[in-house]
Formats: structure tokens, C-alpha cells, sequence
């Protein structure tokens, strides 16, 4: 027979884990403590926050519209020496909504931001909440710099570059509408394009790519830089495709060193 001594060993190394060989589980990955929510709740709480982003896009894009005529001149400044027509009816006024609504979604982009992560983060380890904040902030900043460099760097030289080579030949005198088209665009991808340091931090945090493989892949990482400033610029010229594709270089390279301070 089992005395209650033998008894009392037996359950102590049943619930040992180191005894009883399951593995041991980080605190940081696991979930908070939070309340269970149905997927009903889920559906209704992810319409709620769409509404709410929606209407601070709104508003955003009515405060912008307010003030578009010097959001409109402060996006002409690059293309000096050269004269707008509006070849159409209303042709500016529908310039004007595209700027108002690019600029507006843009002002409210934080408000998304926070939405979005207010929606996921039931869903996320206690490793995972604590990337929040630093991808949240960098890829904000990060998109920010890419307007910035689009609009001092970019679109001038594209300009230039257009004005220059047809300057013997024809007058400068450009749609409107075709303009904005074209300096919307390129801010935008621009932007988009700068994000490509926190897309690394995020594949290493995540144990998906280390820096060691993001430097052995560097040939990669030139062509596909090349054919990237080629799709996202909408100019034809090779002076912006060069410059946004070594932006993106740089970039990537500053990703690398940012993954290796983290330790990955």
C-alpha cells in the first residue's frame, strides 16, 4: 500500500513543470487578464471605432478644405516659373477636394492609429504591447520624413528635370489637376516607401528574419530598391526613380543597424 507520504511526492512532481517535463511558459508571452468578448461584441465594437475614424476623417478633411487655397499654393511652390491653367470647369475646385482629402486623411491617421490598436490589443502578448508604442511612433515619424524628403527633394527634381528638357522647345503651361495628381502621388508613396526600417524591426522582434540574413540578401535589396522607385514615382525620369530608390537603401541599411542594436 501507498502511505500519504508517497501520496503528497507524487502530486508535488505531478504539478512541478520542470519535473514533469512541460515546458515553462513566458510571462511575456502570455495574455493579459482581460474580459472575454463574443464575436458579436468584436463585429460591433470594430463598427463603432470605424465610425468614429470616419468621422474624425471628416472633420478633418472639412477643416482642410477651409483652408485649401494655402495648402494649394504651398504645393505649387516647388513648380516655380511654370503657370497653372484650369482646363475644364470646376477643374480646381475637384483639385481642391483632392487636397483637402489627402490632407485630411492624413491629419486623422493618428486617431486610426490609436482605433486600430485599441482594437487588436485584447489580442496581444505582453512582449507584443510593448512594440506598440515604438512601431506606432516610428512609423509615424518615419512618414512623416517621407513627405518631407518628397516634397524638398523629390518633386523639385522631378520638376526640374521635366522643365529643362522641354524648356527650348515648349512653354511651361500644366493642367492643374495634372499636377496635383502628380505631387499627391509621389508624397504618398513616399511616404509609404519610408516605412521600410519599421517593417524590419517588426520581422526580427517577430524571430522571422535576423540581421544577418538582411545583410546576406543586400544584391536583392539593390534591384528591388531600383524597380521600387520605379513603380512608385509616377515621373518617367531617372534623377527622382535614383533618388527615392537610394532613400530606400539607406533606409534598409539604418533598419539593419537599428535590428542589430536591438540584439536580433
Amino acid at each position: 500500500m501507498t502511505s500519504s507520504q508517497d501520496l503528497d511526492q507524487i502530486k508535488s512532481l505531478d504539478l512541478d513543470p520542470e519535473t514533469s517535463g512541460e515546458p515553462s511558459i513566458n510571462p511575456l508571452d502570455e495574455l493579459p487578464g482581460e474580459v472575454e468578448m463574443s464575436i458579436f461584441d468584436h463585429l460591433e465594437e470594430l463598427r463603432q471605432r470605424i465610425f468614429y475614424s470616419l468621422i474624425v476623417v471628416g472633420v478633418g478633411v472639412i477643416g482642410c478644405f477651409i483652408v485649401v487655397k494655402p495648402l494649394v499654393q504651398l504645393l505649387e511652390v516647388p513648380a516655380q516659373g511654370v503657370k497653372f491653367l484650369q482646363l475644364a470647369p470646376g477643374e480646381f475646385f475637384f483639385v481642391s477636394m483632392k487636397v483637402a482629402a489627402y490632407s485630411g486623411l492624413m491629419l486623422a491617421t493618428p486617431f486610426i492609429l490609436y482605433q486600430i490598436i485599441q482594437f487588436v490589443l485584447p489580442g496581444l502578448t505582453i512582449r507584443e504591447r510593448r512594440l506598440l508604442i515604438p512601431v506606432v511612433l516610428g512609423s509615424s515619424v518615419l512618414f512623416v520624413a517621407g513627405l518631407a524628403f518628397a516634397y524638398v527633394a523629390l518633386i523639385p527634381a522631378a520638376l526640374q528635370f521635366f522643365i529643362n528638357y522641354g524648356a527650348d522647345v515648349v512653354e511651361q503651361i500644366w493642367s492643374i489637376d495634372k499636377y496635383f495628381e502628380f505631387v499627391l502621388l509621389l508624397l504618398f508613396t513616399t511616404g509609404l516607401a519610408f516605412q521600410v526600417p519599421v517593417i524590419q524591426l517588426l520581422l526580427a522582434t517577430l524571430g522571422i528574419v535576423s540581421s544577418q540574413t538582411m545583410l546576406k540578401g543586400w544584391r536583392y535589396v539593390i534591384m528591388a530598391a531600383v524597380v521600387l522607385g520605379a513603380v512608385l514615382t509616377p515621373s518617367t525620369d531617372p534623377l527622382t526613380q535614383s533618388l527615392l530608390a537610394g532613400a530606400v537603401l539607406g533606409l534598409y541599411f539604418g533598419g539593419i543597424g537599428l535590428v542589430k542594436l536591438t540584439g536580433k
